[in-house]
């Protein structure tokens, strides 16, 4: 241990003011975590000592702090000239002597433990990030499969002036953080290889509801920079808190992303050509990238993480390709849900709709209005007007300037975990994002309405249409003489209705999740294999991750069932048994091949009548397999 250098294994969060939230928190989980089996690679920290001994060389300290002292970040173009200056005066800066022989040294010293193929991220850890009141999500750089002492301190060069990017000087004034008390450390950790394996995020909570039982996953292929970016779509999971602890099956939902590309290693050397992204080959897209068994260890981890900081964890992890095994690469504290009122609920609600333009993952559970500006890149943001509707293929941390004057966020790439929905749901904006092609269907100057207020599914509505927001005080409303129960038929809100004063769930309608979860006639599930052409693509399509047609049905309703049960356990929730009328049935995919045409469905073909048809015996046989899994399976 030097003044310029700490190990992780010498540091904890009582080490923030030395090395940062995010070298503090790695530092906690070697320390406190490893020893229970959780997996964090080594490294070691440049301390914030160091770092201000060397802004205090030739003045360059005194300097900063002028050139930001009266700048308005509102203009963007003063605000990118004043922070390009900046990084070129810390680029320019060298190292002190003894801070560059300690860094030396310790790179060795990680070298012979890692072994002559390892690479490393150089990642920055600020004074003012991960915090439990402001996450700072990407607001400094990262640089990975670094290489060799030169390139190491080169990227520590890099990140020491990613303190001054365009978006860490509006951020730290949108929290109210004086520039010269935010001191940053560089934190040098081992590459895990998942560049050939895979890699996401984890909240110990349900990002949107706030629900706390569920750990939610998001997973793709290759390094996890491409999910926290926001330039994949990945596999989602919903895994329930109790039944990881129990030892029970416990996945509550599973989302195929399209994970089109991975980010991988390059064969170059040179800070900033390490990586890059590649196509990912069409079988692997279409399954999912975790196993369930990963699925659960990982939930397993993070359990062991929220228990140990005795908070919701917003958690970086990556599989190495090498030995299968399953890294935890950074955890920070979650900054918006875990804050939000427990007493009131704030919820919007469309009066009317249309057929959506446009649908993505919806971030925020809010409702936003507006014109439309669609950007191509940040060298057009200086056009972009307080209250419009930003529409970009992607954003990042670059992009939080504009963000904090838009009225709803729609982007072609990303999922709910990436940096454009953290700082959405920080500045409490609707975000659609993965929508595909948003920035082909939607085209500047036109009005759309951005609704993230009807479950998972985001929507982007033409014109300006009217909702409402709705403010209940739970402190305020009388204690009522019955027990009151609810109706829930669709998976995806049920955690939300969970917060509702309630005594468990009267009526569940299995007919309202297979029409959402499943999407398929069961017998065209069952006929697979004599199924003609479109039909069978399309089956084959929505069916394609899953062992086989009828494990698809029975997965997922098992699914759709499990979610209402866990939002609300431990209270009672009755299931009712499909109750679909033939038109109904019609309306799925293949149905109109199977079902009957009737003058009165309200009277036909329906609910109890088709348990006992000897046509329909085989259908509903996978119905009672599905409850089966939830009641024997899954507890």
């Amino acid at each position: 241990m030097t003044s310029n250098i700490l190990w992780f294994r010498e540091i904890g969060l009582d080490a923030l003011d030395r090395v940062g939230g995010k070298n503090a928190s790695l530092g906690e989980m070697v320390q406190h975590l490893v020893p229970l089996g959780v997996r964090v690679p080594n490294g070691f920290a440049t301390t914030v000592d160091a770092y201000q001994r060397f802004l205090a060389h030739e003045g360059l300290a005194e300097r900063i702090s002028a050139a930001v002292r009266d700048l308005d970040i509102e203009d963007v173009t003063a605000l990118a000239e004043t922070g390009a200056r900046i990084r070129t005066w810390i680029a320019e800066q060298p190292f002190p002597a003894d801070l560059e022989a300690d860094i030396r040294s310790s790179y060795d010293a990680l070298v012979a433990e890692s072994g002559e193929d390892a690479s490393f991220a150089v990642r920055s850890s600020a004074t003012a990030e991960d915090l439990p009141d402001a996450s700072f999500a990407g607001q400094q750089e990262t640089f990975l499969n670094v290489r060799g002492i030169d390139n190491i301190l080169n990227a520590l060069t890099q990140v020491f002036a990613s303190l001054y990017t365009d978006r860490a000087i509006a951020y730290r004034v949108h929290n109210a953080f004086a520039h010269d008390r935010v001191s940053l450390s560089a934190g040098v950790q081992r590459m895990v290889r998942s560049d050939i394996g895979s890699s996401g995020v984890m909240f110990t909570m349900d990002t949107e509801s706030g629900f706390r039982d569920a750990v939610f996953i998001t997973a793709s292929y290759g390094l996890g920079e491409a999910v926290v970016q926001g330039a994949v779509n990945p596999d989602e999971f919903q895994v329930y808190k109790h039944g990881v602890r129990v030892g029970r099956p416990a996945i509550l939902s599973r989302t195929l992303g399209a994970k089109a590309v991975k980010m991988v290693y390059t064969g170059e050397t040179e800070v900033g050509r390490t990586i890059e992204f590649t196509e990912v080959p069409e079988q692997q897209r279409r399954q999912f990238s975790l196993t369930d068994a990963e699925v659960h260890n990982l939930a397993r981890y993070a359990l062991e993480i929220e228990d140990h900081y005795g908070r919701p964890m917003d958690i970086e992890w990556g599989k190495d390709g090498l030995d299968g095994e399953l890294y935890i690469l950074q955890a920070r504290p979650e900054t918006v849900e875990s804050r939000a009122s427990t007493t009131v609920l704030e919820r919007f609600r469309m009066r009317d709709t249309e057929e959506p333009l446009i649908e993505g993952r919806s971030i925020g559970q809010r409702i936003g209005a507006g014109t439309v500006r669609v950007l191509s890149s940040l060298a057009d943001m200086a056009t972009f007007e307080p209250g419009e509707v930003l529409v970009a293929d992607m954003t990042d941390p670059d992009w939080e300037p504009i963000m904090k004057k838009a009225s709803a966020v729609v982007t072609n790439r990303g999922g709910r975990t990436c940096h454009a929905a953290i700082i959405a749901r920080e500045l409490g904006i609707p975000a659609v994002v993965g929508t595909g092609n948003a920035t082909r269907v939607l085209s500047t100057g036109e009005t759309v309405t951005v609704s993230c207020a009807e479950g998972e599914t985001g929507r982007v509505y033409p014109g300006e249409l009217d909702f409402d927001i709705q403010q209940t005080s739970l402190e305020d409303m009388p204690k009522l003489p019955v027990k009151i129960m609810m109706n829930v038929g669709t998976p995806d809100r049920a955690f939300s209705f969970s917060k509702l004063p309630n005594d468990g769930v009267g009526l569940a309608r299995l007919e309202f999740i297979v029409n959402r979860q499943v999407g398929i006639h069961p017998r065209a599930l069952l006929d697979f294999d004599l199924l003609g052409e479109p039909l069978r693509s399309q089956v084959e399509e929505l069916t394609c991750a899953y062992p086989d047609p009828e494990s698809y049905f029975i997965q997922r309703v098992a699914e759709g069932v499990s979610t209402i049960a866990a939002a609300f356990w431990p209270k009672p929730v009755i299931v009712r048994l499909s109750d679909f009328k033939s038109n109904e049935y019609s309306s799925l995919t293949g149905g109109s091949r199977y079902e009957p045409h009737e003058e009165n469905p309200m009277l036909g073909f329906r609910g109890a009548s088709r348990y006992v048809s000897p046509s329909f015996k085989d259908c509903f046989e996978l119905e009672c397999r599905a409850m089966k899994k939830v009641r024997d399976e899954m507890g």
